[in-house]
């Protein structure tokens, strides 16, 4: 977390110091950034840097902090223009997520990179960190959806499907990073396609 010490700064400085970490971030991960070329970007002393910050990882989670509370934001402002339809819902949501990715590509390159499966201690704490918020949004995301057509229960059937989709996005975050895709409205296409013909078996059922 940021010290007190940080939030004296003016905005313009608090916004130059975010955007610089920001950008180090999106384009090497938290490994491979160097705070060095970050003072650099802001314009500050490294001395600095940690007066506002105790370690390179408070900073970093701040920054992760932020943008993933902006994305989350949004999807929550236009979540009740979406079907009450379970599958459908979870499709617009994806869509409405790529739709944010698109428009802030370099935010959309850190999450992406935070939360793609890897053998790291920062990749660990990011999911002790965030993994319960997600669950939470995901059960969020789909309490107001229509249940009449539901074979199983309720709880056990948006269960199953959130196991799905947790295995699912990290197998394509998987991809994107080893294919080093940049194109967020190509992959648009792509993730939706392929959920598509996951839910479709879903919905059909596995065996005749």
């Amino acid at each position: 977390m940021p010290t007190p010490i940080f939030f004296g700064l003016n905005t313009e400085k608090q916004q130059n110091i975010f955007s610089a970490g920001l950008s180090e971030f999106a384009e090497y991960g938290y490994e491979n950034s160097s705070t060095n070329r970050i003072v650099k970007k802001a314009g500050i002393s490294k001395g600095s840097l940690f007066k506002y910050f105790p370690t390179k990882e408070d900073f970093y989670f701040y920054v992760l902090d932020e943008i993933t509370s902006e994305l989350i934001f949004s999807l929550e402002e236009k979540i009740n223009t979406l079907s009450p339809d379970l599958f459908q819902r979870i499709v617009g949501v994806s869509i409405l997520e790529f739709s944010w990715y698109i428009l802030h590509p370099e935010k959309s390159r850190m999450i992406i990179r935070a939360f793609t499966k890897s053998d790291t201690n920062i990749y660990r704490k990011t999911i002790a960190k965030y993994g319960n918020r997600e669950q939470d949004i995901y059960y969020w995301f789909l309490r107001d959806i229509d249940t009449a057509q539901f074979r199983w229960d309720r709880q056990k059937t948006i269960d199953m499907v959130k196991w799905f989709l947790k295995g699912f996005n990290d197998d394509f975050l998987t991809r994107i990073q080893q294919q080093a895709y940049s194109d967020f409205e190509i992959l648009e296409k792509e993730y939706v396609k392929d959920l598509l013909e996951y839910i479709e078996i879903l919905k059909v059922g596995i065996v005749n």
